[in-house]
């Protein structure tokens, strides 16, 4: 499981947005994401770097 912290997720919304961006690239992929701590869990065959630009590119910048 990879773990980001992203910034500027604050709804519903924000989590679909993610999950959608990320699962276009990995149809199986699963992602949690915690508004509270901006954490976005993903269990993914792609690597990390990837995730990393995928959910920056969504709108979330990754901050960690």
């Amino acid at each position: 499981m990879i773990k980001l912290k992203a910034s500027g997720m604050t709804c519903g919304g924000c989590v679909n947005a993610v999950t959608r961006a990320i699962q276009a690239q990995d149809p199986q992929a699963v992602v949690e994401v915690d508004l509270t701590t901006q954490l976005v869990s993903i269990q993914s065959v792609l690597a990390a770097q990837l995730l990393t630009q995928i959910v920056t590119e969504a709108g979330f910048p990754v901050v960690q």
